[in-house]
């Protein structure tokens, strides 16, 4: 049976890569930035004023002068003025430094009157303070943004900045979500007693979301192989991804795997040595398609979409990898079956700065509504039953 660590590493090799697309820049946000983004201009563009104020030459300053005649007003957005020997401009923040001035006093430290600007007294003026220097951010020609990068609010300014209106990124990928059971009945339809709720397939349409996939679909496939096998080839047509939940175990209903196999998903794994999780399937279909089967309870499911399917989607969009993320045990806990096994955390923090991770234990693999207070889970390592508080440990943000 596969290691966690086995079986990622055989999804991301065989994920495909998804194909670049241009799109209006406005479109960008959550996408992953697929080009360069270099720096138009120096930024800023030019010696930047970042005060009201008044503007001079300092060398008039260290000889002594303190009033000074106001030759003209300079606003944000206008030419830069040429200062004129021994007076000043009245200057916006935002605006150009005039030519010739090197010093700046804010509107706070001066008086007017009758056209005179006068320092108050005692001030000490400084060269070039309060003047956001020329290309002292970045220089034209500098590369701001790398592909890989998921584009966040943030970057939008860098953009606009560089006078981009439209932007190369990773086609996001068409994500079919399949939930299998006869048991599982929609929210808002009739129920009997022996039947249950369909959870995973708005929890997992959900998960993938928040990570930045959104063209996601769902589907309800009863638990007969001709109608599995008639709806997953459809999706096989028209989807980058599938992602099945139920139908992979052991069971007599279990006819997923046979079913995919007849269309011609040839199996990468099936089953790795986790809990919860443990009969997770991959395989890939013809034209650079993947399929994950994720096990039906919702414990489980949630675990391996998070575990499997996202960082699969992110290597295929080109997305940078993360760096892995660590938190503290804050009880201890004991595993003794010889598993990885991934443990539902809450994350809080302490006076030190650590993040602490709080066990909290789920009733079953099925009991989904203890994961609500969750923040991810820790991987807790194969080979090993005891977790002492303290211990540092993998942790997995949802």
């Amino acid at each position: 049976m596969l290691t966690t660590a086995a079986a990622l590493e055989k999804i991301l090799a065989a994920m495909p890569a998804f194909p670049a697309e241009s799109i209006p820049a406005e479109d960008a946000p959550g996408r992953v930035l697929g080009q360069d983004v270099v720096a138009e201009r120096d930024q800023p563009p030019f010696d930047r004023v970042m005060m009201d104020g008044i503007a001079f030459a300092y060398a008039n300053f260290t000889t002594g002068q303190r009033e000074f005649p106001v030759q003209a007003t300079q606003m944000a957005g206008a030419p830069a003025l040429q200062l004129e020997a021994g007076k000043c401009i009245e200057i916006m923040t935002g605006a150009a430094l005039p030519a010739g001035a090197d010093c700046i006093v804010p509107v706070e430290r001066i008086s007017s009157d009758d056209g005179i600007a006068t320092l108050e007294e005692g001030y000490d003026a400084q060269e070039r303070q309060f003047i956001h220097a020329r290309a002292s951010d970045h220089a034209a020609g500098t590369r701001l943004l790398a592909p890989g990068k998921r584009i966040s609010p943030l970057d939008m300014a860098i953009i606009a900045s560089a006078g981009l209106t439209d932007v190369a990124v990773t086609r996001a990928p068409v994500v079919r979500v399949l939930s299998t059971g006869d048991e599982l009945v929609p929210a808002g339809e009739p129920i009997e007693e022996h039947q249950i709720r369909m959870s995973n397939g708005p929890a997992t349409i959900a998960l993938l979301g928040r990570h930045g996939y959104h063209d996601c679909e769902h589907d309800h496939l009863a638990d007969k192989p001709d109608i599995l096998e008639e709806r997953i080839a459809a999706h096989l047509e028209d989807a980058d991804v599938l992602v099945l939940s139920g139908g992979v175990s052991m069971g007599k209903a279990d006819y997923v795997p046979d079913v995919l196999a007849r269309l011609g998903v040839e199996v990468v794994f099936h089953k790795v040595s986790q809990r919860p999780g443990k009969p997770m399937w991959f395989g890939t279909a013809p034209g650079n398609k993947a399929v994950f089967a994720l096990p039906g309870n919702p414990v489980s499911a949630l675990v391996c979409c998070r575990q499997y399917v996202i960082p699969a989607l992110h290597k295929a969009s080109g997305s940078t990898e993360a760096a892995p993320e660590f938190a503290v045990l804050a009880s201890e806990i004991t595993f003794n079956p010889d598993l990885t096994c991934f443990q539902p955390v809450k994350l809080v923090s302490n006076a030190a700065g650590q993040v602490l991770a709080m066990p909290i234990m789920t009733n079953t693999s099925g009991d989904f509504a203890a994961l609500s207070g969750t923040d991810g889970y820790v991987e807790l390592a194969q080979k090993q039953s005891l977790f002492p508080t303290g211990s540092a440990v993998r942790l997995y943000r949802w």
